[in-house]
């Protein structure tokens, strides 16, 4: 499951193919030799994607509710060179301050793409986009530090937690648009910007980075997993992957590429 994931991870391009059978084919190249009878195909692109790449103003036309419930659409993983560099920091300012590390992850891919200088137009610094008066808040005295700046984020994000009482999506909505304009409006503001954020960091939390803090906290696969997939010889140029309907699923986010076929 290790070669597997790192494909799913650096790969350019993953391609999911399903047979009549009910079996699924995981692979970067279009299946050849006796994986010809894979004909159903989904195709996954990985690319970073940002608040500060998209852009976008606040508006105040509203997105329909139901575009937002299950939070499934904008899950696509970052090819960032930088995409696991700072898990360390992710972690360790979790920890100290009771936050999901996965949570962190899926709002610096949503903010930043994971990169440490990004500045936004109006302002917004580093790695979790803080704003200047929301870093001073929080005891950020150099918002560009990879690690103080993790370290505001998750402050603040242990802080929305305490004042939503948990509910994710106004711990979410809060970060971007701010804590007043959740209260103002009972729940995720009619803001553009903040409903696409909402469905794009949870989307990703839900999708990628729970089940990576999820795998990574288990790291010895169970006789489970390791029955359920089938990864061919290392001779094949390509990674390519089996699951079979009546087989348990390993807990990755090729699980998930999966779930979405059946």
């Amino acid at each position: 499951m290790a070669l597997a994931t790192a494909s799913v991870s650096h790969a350019g391009n993953m391609y999911i193919y399903k047979d009549n059978n009910g079996q699924v084919l995981l692979t970067n190249v279009n299946p050849s030799g006796n994986f010809n009878k894979f004909t159903q195909r989904v195709k996954v692109t990985y690319y970073p994607e940002s608040r500060i790449q998209s852009g976008g103003a606040d508006s105040s036309t509203p997105t329909s509710s139901a575009s937002i419930n299950g939070y499934r659409g904008f899950s696509t993983p970052s090819n960032s060179a930088n995409r696991n560099a700072y898990d360390s920091y992710i972690r360790a300012s979790a920890a100290r301050h009771g936050v999901d590390p996965a949570l962190i992850k899926a709002m610096m891919h949503t903010e930043s793409a994971f990169n440490p200088n990004a500045r936004s137009p109006v302002g917004a610094q580093g790695l979790m986009q803080l704003m200047p008066a929301t870093a001073r808040r929080f005891s950020v005295s150099n918002p560009w530090n990879p690690a103080e700046n993790i370290e505001g984020a998750a402050k603040y994000i242990a802080w929305l937690t305490r004042r939503f009482n948990g509910n994710i999506e106004h711990v979410v909505a809060g970060y971007n648009a701010g804590e007043g304009n959740v209260d103002k409006y009972r729940g995720i503001p009619p803001f553009r910007e903040t409903q696409d954020y909402v469905k794009r960091v949870l989307g990703r939390y839900n999708n990628i980075y729970r089940l990576e803090f999820n795998a990574a906290a288990t790291n010895t696969p169970s006789q489970n997993s390791t029955r359920s997939a089938h990864i061919l010889p290392a001779s094949y140029a390509t990674n390519q992957v089996v699951f079979s309907d009546s087989q348990p699923q390993p807990s990755s986010y090729a699980q998930s590429a999966y779930a979405a076929l059946r």
